[in-house]
């Protein structure tokens, strides 16, 4: 289930609380002691990096998944560290990354030994709207054969906030891989706490079994799996890039945008509940998918008039920070969520990432 740890950086005792938040989420993954303590640190110095030049933020953090290419069950345990604020901004994004450029009173360690740390390493800022700082840390890869798989034409990325600080959220999205096909879902249970956790989580085991279907066939044999749950709403789109092909998918409010250039179009789902009823007809949508397209999935913890902003034509941005971009620019800095909220964005591997 979708255990994320929610810290908001407001005074300093909340350093703390990342630290062992990120302790905690690195036990969860299995990582060994050394890559707990990177966790820990990274953790550390991006709560730190909130006070000191932000007034104050969030961290957040969960477990991923980052799939193997060409395997749909490769997926190996990452933590996921966020860090969002809507301070100032930073002037010198190339400066702050440099070794030597850290915080008063932080741990020396800066941005830089972060980025080197972290197996992923993002960062985003705006004057004037703040800062996404994002990094994951995986198992460490000691000597092994390099994978020589081709990467992958698409990434995918999200974040994932709970409703009112709880330990779970209802709220679950995945992405795996099969063949020439890639395919996102985002599940979001009715309700909130474990019992909607039971239900989107489901939803994914589902589509883990199961990820050759195309979207309506998958919604379908989801009807019977979460029939035991409280149900969810889902939104399933499935791309073969080489067909330039997205098939798209929906039951219930799951928002949905696919942007072309600089133009957006939504992909609608129909009404209803996945689990409670067995829906007559569920209709299947085709969209061209081309190398500037970009998709945005979110559950309705997210404004639907939300504003993608200039972050989300970036085409080297990890898509979770694109995804942390667009909670926090929907949002105020007080709590920035009526429900448990979660955006996943697919968008093309940067140039120097595709094979």
């Amino acid at each position: 289930m979708p255990r994320v740890w929610e810290v908001p950086v407001h005074d300093s005792t909340r350093v703390r609380d990342a630290r062992v938040a990120a302790e905690a989420a690195a036990a969860r993954a299995g990582l060994d002691e050394s890559r707990a303590a990177g966790c820990a640190l990274v953790a550390t110095e991006l709560a730190t990096n909130l006070l000191k030049h932000a007034g104050g933020g969030l961290i957040l953090l969960e477990v991923v998944a980052r799939p193997t290419p060409g395997r749909a069950d490769g997926a190996a345990p990452m933590v996921q560290i966020v860090a969002i604020d809507h301070g100032p901004g930073v002037h010198d994004v190339s400066g702050a990354l440099r070794d030597g450029f850290s915080t008063t009173s932080s741990l020396g360690a800066g941005l830089g030994t972060c980025r080197r740390i972290a197996d992923d390493f993002d960062l985003h800022s705006t004057v004037g709207r703040g800062t996404i700082a994002l990094a994951r840390i995986g198992a460490r890869r000691g000597r092994r054969t390099p994978d020589r798989s081709p990467a992958p034409p698409v990434r995918a990325g999200g974040v994932n906030i709970p409703f009112a600080g709880a330990e779970f959220s209802g709220d679950a999205w995945a992405w795996v891989r099969a063949e020439d096909l890639t395919t996102l879902m985002l599940a979001d249970g009715l309700g909130h706490g474990l019992a909607a956790a039971r239900a989107s989580s489901a939803a994914v085991e589902q589509l883990c079994r199961a990820p050759e279907l195309p979207p309506a066939q998958l919604l379908r044999r989801l009807e019977g799996a979460l029939r035991d749950t409280r149900g969810a709403a889902v939104a399933v789109a499935q791309l073969d890039v080489a067909a330039g092909r997205l098939l798209f998918s929906g039951i219930g409010n799951i928002g949905a945008r696919l942007r072309t250039g600089a133009s957006w179009q939504p992909l609608l789902s129909r009404p209803g509940i996945v689990g409670a009823h067995r829906a007559a007809h569920l209709p299947q949508h085709e969209v061209a998918w081309q190398d500037d397209c970009l998709l945005v999935l979110h559950s309705d913890g997210l404004p639907s008039r939300w504003s993608p902003g200039p972050a989300a034509h970036s085409p080297t941005l990890d898509p979770a920070v694109i995804a942390a971009v667009i909670v926090r620019d929907a949002s105020s800095p007080a709590r920035p969520v009526r429900d448990d909220t979660t955006v996943a964005v697919l968008s093309p591997s940067p140039p120097d990432h595709l094979p």
